[in-house]
């Protein structure tokens, strides 16, 4: 890569954060209602109700991730800009790295992030197993997972290559979700997950 080429891509992120900035600047002013979720995907604003089997699986696998590696590096619901025009997601659930630090704009990084999982609802399951995935795959997030309550099954992406994931493993609900030998390395229970 050249150092024009370089410039022009920090360039392009830099313009792509500000645009970001001012989209959740002005979600912050606007009257959303108590819990619903925001996220910003390819420059498109998502706004969708928080539902008891979601934030039932949201919990139960950040309960476990936080702890096996602590509450300061599990994160839900905060935001986090990825590759891609304009894609400032608040996965439901985020694994950074031990050495993570913010951004000066007071931003987590996605270079530091581990692992995401994310639990689909039926009017964003598309962002979810569509753009998101590919931003994460982009941002080469080692370990994603998608837990889908309509489903019943969870669906385990690994080996992050040009802009995808190699490898997709379904798990039914009710079997132990194996994430060992993968950045989180543990057994993740789905007995209780509720479905939809």
């Amino acid at each position: 890569m050249t150092v024009l080429e370089d410039r022009t891509e920090m360039a392009d992120a830099d313009a792509n954060t500000q645009g970001l900035d001012e989209l959740f600047e002005r979600l912050e002013r606007m009257p959303v209602p108590e819990g619903f979720r925001v996220e910003i995907v390819g420059g498109y604003i998502f706004m969708a109700p928080q539902r008891d089997s979601h934030w039932g699986i949201t919990f139960r696998i950040a309960s476990a991730v936080a702890k096996r590696f602590g509450m300061d590096r599990v994160f839900s619901d905060v935001r986090i800009d990825f590759p891609g025009d304009k894609n400032g997601f608040c996965p439901d659930v985020a694994l950074l790295k031990e050495s993570a630090k913010k951004d000066d704009k007071g931003h987590w990084r996605y270079q530091d992030v581990e692992f995401v999982a994310e639990v689909i609802s039926q009017g964003t399951a598309s962002n979810d197993y569509g753009p998101k995935k590919l931003a994460y795959a982009e941002a080469e997030v080692p370990l994603y997972v998608i837990a889908d309550p309509c489903q019943g099954r969870c669906f385990v992406y690994t080996d992050p290559k040009d802009g995808d994931y190699g490898t997709r493993t379904a798990v039914d609900f009710g079997t132990g979700l194996d994430l060992t030998g993968t950045v989180v390395d543990l057994v993740l229970p789905t007995d209780g997950f509720p479905r939809d």
